[in-house]
């Protein structure tokens, strides 16, 4: 979650973004409401008289404007994570945990990518890295999902 003291129109519109009432409306919803990952189906959860076309679309554009990372978590649902306001490069390089448990996808900030040596002539351009294992409020429960591992 955010804790600057920009409002969210200003946010909207510091990203280029032409501010709508929808727009608007579902950035407020991911910026506050949503402390983890989410999907396009948790959004549509949440905001219900906004139709499906509109918020992918939104997301989208909030992704594109570096607001939103999108994370492939291997769940075949494409999850997003708000990025620091004051710093959206903090969006990229970090890793994210999904839990086995409750399905959740974490992002884990202050834990790096490392560094990974690519032969000679190959360039990164981009990195994911999503490990999976249980997160804190599943691993307290004690009821852990047994693994072939």
């Amino acid at each position: 979650m955010q804790h600057l003291d920009i409002s969210d129109e200003q946010v909207l519109d510091n990203a280029g973004i032409r501010v709508t009432a929808v727009r608007l409306l579902i950035w407020r919803k991911v910026r506050h409401e949503f402390s983890d990952a989410f999907s396009l189906a948790d959004l549509e959860a949440a905001l219900p008289t906004v139709d499906r076309s509109t918020i992918f679309r939104t997301l989208t554009l909030l992704s594109e404007a570096h607001l939103l990372h999108d994370i492939d978590d291997g769940t075949g649902s494409q999850k997003y994570c708000v990025c620091h306001l004051d710093d959206t490069r903090q969006c990229y390089g970090h890793v994210h945990l999904t839990c086995r448990q409750c399905h959740r996808t974490f992002c884990l900030k202050d834990v790096h990518i490392p560094s990974v040596p690519l032969p000679a002539g190959f360039q990164i351009e981009e990195a994911e890295y999503v490990v999976k294992g249980i997160c804190p409020q599943c691993n307290n429960k004690g009821t852990r999902i047994r693994t072939n591992n």
